[in-house]
């Protein structure tokens, strides 16, 4: 057996046992690096690499990003963004479930968060589309599936980790995201058309409202709409770095719920703790996986996988498969971010060499992973609207993504065909 394999068997060992992927990563990673280097070449090479990356400015745009979106979280824009999704689509059948995605959609450019936008849907949504008569199945997995655009639609957080793993720029990442994020939107919105008609439900439809009303009713997202233009619009133009972009973003979404009279002194005190408590938690993720991403540069993990992988077909299409079946396979046990600090490290050599674009790759992982957020045993959104939501089994939302999951493999099927999609806005930049 391999020393890499030993590794991650233990990795694995210790992930079952209940230990943090944070403290998982490091603890194989140190001493892993430990029994091939020695002792203190690897201490010597910790210290470094810690040192190094605390002290990275572009670091700085996780913290700011995270207090963007706690801003965002309690000006209260969700329910002003479901609000306006609403007054558009009442009068189409299933209207309400594919409001809800695209609130999802708008809540997940200000705040980059899947979970967060989750919780914060299912309190908004679901009360709305009970009254009306809608089934938990399609209620509880429009706003599944509608939370895991928060990883993907800018900022992201998984895509800061990406880029920084990876020495990619972020702010090409965040662009990248954009046109998959809106066909995401779109497939989901599609996923409940054909949920609606599979499931031949009678649901009620109110009166369209007069073309004036609707108007009025994006009135109380414009606020979300200009700070989205803001940040994105200033990276894509070039006025600001994305690190620069982040604090732009987090002074801006201050200054939105200042203005909106939402926020106190306790709710700004209690926002800037979870930002500080929820970067703390991310800070360890990071540098676990830094640390492991060393002991899989020096153990040969890499080699020898590609050459495992050329073994079985060395077309780069092939590798891409069989990468995306990995992940696939290991999204039934492990949540997303914890997929990408333990394969990123081992898989983007490999795709490099195999002639792949990284930011392409960043992207198209994402996507792969949204996948991990819905479906059984680990669908985490199906646990958080489980949580919010207490008398809907976990069975009645995993059955009611079914069309939602069948969407998101489309979704992946289309950006391999076509990578074009993810590529032309950031080669704009």
């Amino acid at each position: 057996m391999n020393h890499w394999e030993v590794g991650i068997l233990i990795l694995f060992a210790l992930l079952a046992a209940g230990i943090p992927i944070s403290f998982a990563l490091a603890a194989v990673g140190t001493a892993g690096t430990v029994a091939i280097i020695g002792l203190n070449p690897a201490l010597s090479l910790l210290g470094q690499t810690f040192f190094d990356n605390s002290r990275s400015y572009s670091l700085s745009i996780l913290p700011l990003f995270l207090m963007m979106g706690n801003f965002v979280v309690q000006s209260g824009i969700a329910q002003d963004l479901y609000n306006a999704a609403y007054a558009w689509l009442r009068h189409r059948r299933g209207g309400l479930a594919v409001a809800t995605v695209f609130a999802c959609g708008g809540f997940s450019s200000v705040c980059g968060s899947s979970l967060a936008t989750a919780s914060t849907m299912a309190k908004i949504a679901l009360p709305s589309m009970r009254k009306y008569g809608y089934p938990d199945g399609l209620s509880t997995a429009s706003i599944a599936a509608g939370g895991t655009l928060g990883i993907l639609i800018p900022p992201s957080v998984i895509l800061v980790f990406y880029g920084i793993m990876t020495q990619q720029d972020i702010g090409k990442l965040f662009l990248a995201g954009i046109v998959p994020g809106i066909i995401g939107i779109l497939g989901y919105a599609l996923a409940v058309v054909i949920s609606v008609r599979l499931g031949k439900l009678d649901l009620p439809v109110e009166p369209k409202l007069p073309l004036m009303d609707r108007i009025r009713a994006l009135k109380g997202i414009s606020g979300a709409m200009l700070l989205f233009v803001f940040v994105m619009g200033g990276i894509y133009l070039g006025v600001f770095t994305p690190t620069e972009s982040a604090g732009m973003g987090a002074a801006g979404a201050f200054l939105l719920v200042i203005i909106q009279r939402r926020l106190n002194l306790r709710q700004t005190v209690l926002t800037l703790y979870e930002t500080a408590k929820t970067t703390a938690v991310m800070f360890f993720i990071l540098f676990g996986a830094l640390t492991f991403t060393n002991y899989v540069n020096l153990s040969g993990m890499t080699q020898d996988i590609q050459a495992l992988l050329n073994s079985v077909g060395n077309h780069p299409m092939l590798i891409i498969l069989m990468i995306t079946a990995i992940y696939l396979l290991l999204g039934c046990v492990l949540e997303g971010l914890s997929m990408i600090t333990l394969t990123i490290p081992v898989f983007y050599p490999i795709v490099a060499a195999s002639g792949f674009d990284l930011i392409w790759f960043g992207i198209y992982v994402v996507i792969v992973t949204e996948v991990s957020y819905i479906t059984p045993p680990v669908g985490l959104n199906a646990f958080v609207l489980r949580s919010v939501v207490r008398d809907v089994s976990l069975g009645t939302i995993f059955r009611g993504l079914g069309v939602f999951v069948a969407v998101d493999v489309g979704r992946i099927a289309l950006i391999l065909a076509f990578p074009a999609i993810v590529l032309f806005v950031p080669r704009m930049m």
